[in-house]
């Protein structure tokens, strides 16, 4: 497609609403949108079904952004170069960090990949999404008979429907800003971008970037424990496709003895220890091995994969993926731990995290008892 018109809006309430403007404005954004009910119960969906009705005449595409979100000034342009590559697709340009999106992304960062489809048992991230019109008008009449106020929940139980997630940009242009929640969402604590990266060079990268469709096994972390989204012979295993690190190893190929052995053979003890210390050894314990798990597996797609690094490889590919490193420890601790992390240790944590990828990457795919040797390319976490 090479006729693409984009028109776009901010949806926001009454009481942010100099902030809206304030970000349509540096955006260059067409509309701001306000909660035409705002004294009713809070709804994110009541908001967001006459944002996607804001459609400029003659559009092919529409964006909606979030009003609690930040964004470089060259997003049209991004979202437009996008578009014309993936056309037909729903294009989400943020995930969340502590999400099952937010570690696809991070695994489509270790692996070079430039988007990554959705993760179908989850929410998809509303902040900034793209949808052809058509869609738009689709999704606003699947929505409008929903008793859900929650968008992003909606939005994917349509996507479900017309089986085709959404596709995620990695890196993410989009960040999330720590802002009241009109919906209550505060619990949740600092939501920030699970790869988060604003430089204009990552429009090249999203234009030609290679898609991660099925990364397989998804290792992720969830109230401070280690997860992995596997499917099994009757479809994905766990609730909502939630499975502890342990019930999905067999999925992933691998034993829980093999992952105690790396652990007692590998780990840095000190660094161990200081995390430990900090946040609590069994938070240290599920860190570290989620780390291993996802370093393994994006070991595994590096060699799988016919595709490689898009053409942008190189020092960009390398703050693509350390960016997506970068958020994994502060995101993986509980909500409320999260804003009080100090810069040391958010450094400590960092630390850790890139020895368990570093050990996962020298990982034998093949079942062995044989402790693997660090060295080369399975030094680049």
């Amino acid at each position: 497609m090479t006729d693409v018109r984009i028109s776009s809006a901010v949806m926001t309430h009454p009481r942010r609403l100099p902030r809206a403007r304030e970000l349509a404005a540096v955006l260059g954004l067409d509309s701001v949108v306000v909660d035409p009910d705002p004294d009713g119960p809070p709804s994110a969906l009541r908001t967001a079904r006459a944002a996607w009705a804001a459609v400029t005449p003659g559009a092919t595409h529409h964006l909606v952004l979030q009003d609690d979100v930040a964004a470089p000034a060259s997003l049209r342009e991004l979202v437009r170069r996008s578009v014309q590559r993936h056309p037909a697709d729903a294009l989400a340009f943020y995930a969340s960090w502590n999400t099952r999106n937010g570690a696809a992304v991070r695994l489509a960062a270790l692996v070079g990949a430039g988007w990554v489809r959705g993760v179908p048992e989850e929410f998809t991230p509303a902040q900034a999404v793209c949808l052809p019109v058509a869609m738009a008008e689709e999704f606003r009449r699947y929505a409008r008979g929903s008793a859900d106020r929650h968008d992003d929940e909606v939005l994917s139980a349509y996507l479900r429907r017309t089986g085709r997630m959404s596709l995620i940009a990695v890196p993410n242009p989009v960040e999330h800003m720590d802002t009241d929640s009109i919906c209550g969402f505060d619990w949740h604590g600092v939501r920030r971008s699970a790869c988060p990266l604003q430089e204009p060079g990552i429009a090249a990268a999203l234009e030609t970037g290679w898609v991660l469709e099925r990364p397989g096994g998804l290792p992720y972390m969830r109230r401070g424990e280690g997860h992995a989204r596997v499917e099994g012979p009757d479809g994905v295993i766990g609730t909502r496709g939630h499975a502890r690190w342990p019930t999905a190893l067999p999925y992933l190929g691998c034993s829980e003895e093999q992952v105690n052995r790396l652990v007692r053979d590998l780990r840095p003890a000190d660094v161990a220890a200081a995390v430990g210390r900090a946040f609590g050894h069994h938070f240290a314990d599920e860190l570290w091995i989620h780390c291993l798990l996802l370093g393994r597996q994006a070991a595994r797609l590096t060699r799988s994969s016919p595709v490689r690094r898009h053409p942008t490889a190189g020092r960009l590919d390398r703050r693509i993926r350390d960016a997506a490193v970068a958020t994994l420890g502060v995101s993986s601790l509980l909500p409320e731990a999260r804003k009080s992390v100090r810069p040391d240790q958010a450094e400590l944590l960092e630390t850790y995290v890139r020895s368990g990828l570093r050990c996962g990457r020298a990982w034998p795919d093949e079942a062995s008892h044989t402790v693997p040797r660090l060295g080369g390319e399975a030094q680049d976490a």
